[in-house]
């Protein structure tokens, strides 16, 4: 979103790091006069003099601990490091929201000039949400509700892409016609298909429990929820709400299916790759139901990342045949 918002404004950008073309890649073969890259915590931890002009910490939750001796702590501060090599000139954007970044903000000597953005906790932020409205050093800025995207964890994450962008340079209130073009990226809540009235949703990014936890959020019920893979330590209680609100029935990919049994008390159904996964949701599901593919776990026992596993669903989802 941030590098849309700046290349909509008129600013020559690439986009790269942790997603699509590597930060090396870009800076050998482009020569743009800005750089959106997400740096993933295994980046983060070699270096040694990054130094971001604007740093963005979306949130701390649970990842990646298998890494960090299962410790939050030392995973918190592999994300605190995009900080390092900041200067007064630099600005660090973080959630006034999430209480594991303010509980662990004060260990660290953060040099840049910080901004906030937040859904709750607002009293001291630069952008918030005011009823639907996205609001930006106290000028509303546009209705979420005309957007494209589903969910809290969008609304927060536009606030973040509008305070990048104003620390950019770029005017937050000039670029509200460029947020209402901005679509769903791929494997991300994404809508695949609706057949006999039920909603296949692809959300194959959601490879740990936080990020389903938005996802179940933003759906409406009821959901055939499928998930499973690599479990990474995951602690599913955060889930127990909207499990037990609005899912049917749990479909899980691969071997790793016990969690799923002990954790939650719905039907739980096992599947051995993609396709009868997916068949099986399209059996259990219903009128007005949602299929919603949350793995909640890493992709690599049954497929080679996640986009595999967001493309084999989308396949098989369209090779579905309706009544």
């Amino acid at each position: 979103m941030i590098y849309h918002l700046l290349k909509s404004a008129g600013v020559n950008v690439a986009l790269g790091g942790n997603i699509g073309k590597s930060f090396a890649w870009l800076v050998a073969d482009t020569d743009p006069d800005c750089f959106v890259l997400e740096i993933s915590s295994f980046q983060l931890d070699d270096i040694q003099n990054f130094r971001p002009d604007v740093a963005v910490l979306l949130n701390i939750t649970p990842d990646h601990l298998d890494r960090y001796q299962y410790s939050m702590e030392k995973y918190a501060a592999a994300k605190f490091k995009i900080t390092q090599n900041q200067t007064a000139e630099d600005t660090f954007i973080f959630n006034a929201d999430d209480p594991v970044s303010l509980e662990e903000m004060p260990r660290f000597s953060i040099l840049a000039k910080q901004k906030s953005f937040a859904l709750s906790n607002t009293e001291n932020a630069d952008a918030w949400l005011d009823d639907h409205q996205l609001m930006v050093q106290n000028k509303p800025v546009a209705d979420f509700q005309k957007m494209l995207l589903l969910g809290k964890h969008n609304q927060a994450n536009t606030l973040a892409a509008l305070l990048a962008a104003e620390s950019y340079g770029i005017d937050s209130q000039s670029v509200e016609k460029y947020l209402f073009d901005f679509s769903p990226i791929e494997h991300r809540l994404e809508k695949v298909r609706k057949i006999n009235n039920i909603t296949f949703i692809n959300d194959s990014k959601a490879t740990n429990v936080d990020a389903v936890f938005y996802a179940l959020e933003a759906v409406e019920g009821p959901i055939i929820w499928v998930a499973g893979g690599v479990d990474k330590g995951n602690d599913y209680q955060t889930l127990l709400p909207f499990v037990n609100e609005k899912v049917k029935a749990i479909v899980v990919l691969g071997k790793y299916i016990e969690k799923f049994k002990t954790s939650f008390h719905k039907p739980v159904f096992q599947a051995q790759d993609m396709k009868e996964g997916v068949d099986k949701a399209f059996e259990l599901a219903q009128d007005n139901d949602t299929v919603l593919l949350s793995p909640a776990c890493a992709s690599f026992d049954l497929f080679r990342n996640y986009e595999d596993r967001g493309k084999q669903f989308k396949k098989f989802v369209n090779e579905l045949s309706a009544d």
